[in-house]
């Protein structure tokens, strides 16, 4: 792994038996789930979550991801989710959760995102407001990483 500053969230939950598959392991919807609480966190420590929707009347949605499966993950393994903020600027939030094995520290699988801030009104893009867009760009300072991690910035294609 690159080094990186620090993740501006780690979030943790535990796989539920809800989540398994008829492979034995976590359906590749739930990493996705998992990966959404984790968004709902990162949101709220970034003051764009539930309580900046209600009283602004803007959220952000995604617009695109990309999610990385590399090890399994079963019943009752407990996961812990980093998140690291790569960029934004004045319409757009870029994102990178990592998901790991709690108790081993492997790395599970990782998922890219790109969000979009919405004007809820008219269901529209929207620049963030000034406050916000430099309380972003002060947290991209704090916390982007030098290089993109392991995984980030990639695209899908055969080999050749």
């Amino acid at each position: 792994m690159q080094a990186m500053s620090k993740p501006v969230i780690e979030y943790q939950d535990t796989v539920r038996p809800e989540w398994i598959d008829s492979n034995g392991h976590m359906n590749l919807a739930y990493y996705v789930v998992v990966f959404d609480l984790a968004t709902d966190a990162l949101y709220k420590a970034l003051d764009i979550g539930d309580d900046y929707r209600a009283a602004s009347g803007n959220s952000c949605f995604t617009a695109e991801t990309h999610t990385l499966y590399q090890r399994e993950v079963h019943l009752n393994d407990k996961l812990l989710v980093r998140t690291w903020l790569l960029g934004s600027d004045r319409k757009r939030i870029h994102y990178f959760h990592e998901m790991f094995h709690a108790d081993s520290n492997e790395r599970s699988a990782v998922q890219e995102l790109m969000a979009l801030h919405i004007d809820m009104e008219i269901r529209r893009v929207t620049e963030f407001p000034p406050d916000k867009y430099a309380a972003l760009q002060a947290a991209v300072k704090q916390y982007a990483p030098s290089t993109l991690p392991n995984g980030a910035g990639r695209r899908i294609a055969l080999p050749g």
